[in-house]
């Protein structure tokens, strides 16, 4: 059975047919062209497929392109207008990346995972319940778990969000220090 669904990816609108049973990752490679968000296991274990519905993460392996209908999807080559997002940013500052398979997956869930904690969205490692979320180490590796990196580049990853949580002040040149 097929269905006629409209999708707003990383601002663009895009009006489909797809059968029913279509992931939302192969819409989006395979019907719009949008490789950003990349095929991993295909079982929503690895996250490389992560990308960003109606600002909440979503892994796209495992969601309908009809559930998604009339919805915003963000990946992460629409995360910013104009230069690049400041995860993907930190990223390349922080070397977070080695072979970048998983990379626009992680920065989707970053991103995501920042806006989680901001609206005080408690986690497994969260130890106050009404106090605000602290975003120690051990809670971001916590909010992460669900994005696996096969270069190991896990100690990277948290210095960048570490980096994006608390950015370093800029000197008068706009360095950071």
């Amino acid at each position: 059975m097929e269905m006629r669904i409209t999708l707003r990816v990383d601002g663009a609108q895009h009006e489909l047919t797809v059968d029913t049973r279509t992931t939302l990752l192969d819409a989006l490679r395979d019907r719009i062209g949008n490789y950003s968000p990349k095929k991993g296991c295909d079982h929503g274990q690895c996250g490389s497929c992560t990308v960003l519905v109606g600002d909440r993460r979503v892994t796209s392996c495992l969601s309908l392109a009809v559930a998604q209908d009339g919805r915003d999807v963000v990946t992460a080559a629409g995360l910013s207008e104009d230069g690049l997002h400041p995860v993907q940013q930190a990223f390349i500052d922080t070397d977070a990346f080695q072979c970048g398979y998983c990379t626009p997956g992680q920065v989707c869930s970053v991103v995501g995972m920042l806006d989680e904690a901001g609206r005080g969205a408690p986690s497994h490692v969260t130890e106050d319940l009404d106090a605000e979320v602290e975003l120690t180490d051990e809670e971001i590796r916590e909010r992460m778990s669900g994005n696996l990196c096969r270069c190991a580049a896990y100690p990277n990853i948290v210095a960048a969000i570490r980096q994006v949580r608390d950015p370093a002040p800029a000197d008068r040149d706009g360095a950071r220090r």
